[in-house]
C-alpha cells in the first residue's frame, strides 16, 4: 500500500502521517477511487489510529478524500471536469494577483531567494523526486503570492493547488515533461522583477494550462 513508511515519532504524529499520505497520493500508491482503512494505514505507520484518522480528515477538508461509512476513506479522483473548474478558478485568482506583483520591490529585493527555489524545482524534476518537486513548487508560488498580503487569497489558492498538484506529477514525470514545466518558474519570476505585467500574465497562463491538459489522458477541448 505504502512503500515508504518509516516509523513515526510521537511529536506531530498527525502532521507526519499527513505527509506520508500526501506522498502516497503523489506516487500513486494511494490511488484515486480506492478506499483505505484507517487501521491498516496506522499499522503500516506504527502509530495509533487517531493521528491517521485526523490526517485523513484533513485531506477530506482539502477535497482530496471522502469518508466511507464503516470502510475507511476514499481517495477522490480528479477528472477532466474537475481540472477545468480548478483551472478556471486559478486563472481568476492567481493571474491577476501575479500581474499586480509585477515590479514589486520586495520580490526584487528577494530575487536570489525566489530564484534559488525555482532552481530547486528544476533539480527535483530532473531527479524525478516528486516530493521535493511538490515542496519547492508550493514554496515558489505561495512565496510570491505572500507578497499580496491577502491571507484569504493564499488560503483559496493553496486549497486549489492541493486538489491538483497531488495528482498528475507522476504522469508528467513519466512523459518526460516535468522538467519543461519546472523550467517555467524562473521566467515568471524574471517577468515580475522586470515589471512586465503582460508577460507575467502570459507565462502564468501557459504554466496553469498544465492543469487543464498535460495532466489528463488527453488535452481538453476549448472551454
Amino acid at each position: 500500500m505504502l512503500s515508504n513508511t518509516p516509523s513515526l515519532k510521537r511529536a506531530s504524529l498527525r502532521d507526519q502521517a499527513l505527509a506520508v499520505l500526501r506522498e502516497g497520493m503523489v506516487s500513486g500508491e494511494l490511488a484515486p477511487g480506492e478506499i483505505y482503512s484507517v487501521t491498516a494505514l496506522a499499522n503500516q505507520l506504527g502509530v495509533s489510529a487517531s493521528p491517521v484518522r485526523e490526517a485523513m480528515l484533513t485531506l477530506v477538508n482539502q477535497g482530496l478524500m471522502e469518508p466511507i461509512r464503516n470502510r475507511g476513506f476514499r481517495v477522490l479522483p480528479i477528472d477532466d471536469s474537475d481540472r477545468r473548474e480548478i483551472f478556471e478558478l486559478r486563472v481568476l485568482l492567481e493571474i491577476p494577483a501575479m500581474e499586480k506583483l509585477a515590479g514589486n520591490d520586495a520580490i526584487t529585493a528577494e530575487y536570489a531567494k525566489h530564484a534559488a527555489v525555482a532552481a530547486e524545482i528544476v533539480d527535483a524534476a530532473r531527479d524525478g523526486d516528486l516530493i521535493d518537486y511538490l515542496d519547492a513548487d508550493r514554496r515558489f508560488h505561495m512565496g510570491l503570492l505572500a507578497h499580496t498580503t491577502n491571507e484569504r487569497l493564499l488560503e483559496l489558492v493553496d486549497g486549489l493547488r492541493d486538489q491538483t498538484r497531488l495528482f498528475g506529477l507522476k504522469e508528467l514525470s513519466d512523459r518526460g515533461t516535468l522538467t519543461a514545466s519546472a523550467e517555467e518558474h524562473l521566467p515568471i519570476l524574471d517577468a515580475i522583477v522586470a515589471g512586465d505585467a503582460e508577460k507575467t500574465r502570459t507565462l502564468m497562463l501557459r504554466h496553469l494550462e498544465h492543469i487543464k491538459g498535460d495532466w489528463g489522458d488527453a488535452p481538453l477541448p476549448p472551454a
